[in-house]
């Protein structure tokens, strides 16, 4: 049972840098969390693939996937 998880989720990490290049701890740490079923804030710079890592890894694991537009700007004055 181990060797097939751990074949599955080599199977995604592969899938996913097909699309997202050099972030490969990323794409590991990202599957604990849902193989945990966590949550996952992800925090970097624009442009550098984080939308593009989520969609890769739902359509990989066959799961829907949305996405929350969160700014500081949105926060309430305080």
């Amino acid at each position: 049972m181990e060797k097939a998880l751990a074949a599955r989720v080599n199977g995604v990490v592969v899938n996913v840098e097909r699309v997202i290049f050099g972030k490969h701890h990323e794409i590991e740490l990202a599957l604990v969390a849902l193989l945990c079923r966590g949550h996952i804030l992800v925090e970097d710079v624009p442009g550098t693939g984080k939308t593009v890592l989520a969609k890769a890894l739902a359509r990989s694991l066959g799961c829907s996937f949305r996405r929350i537009q969160f700014t500081p700007d949105l926060l309430p004055p305080t």
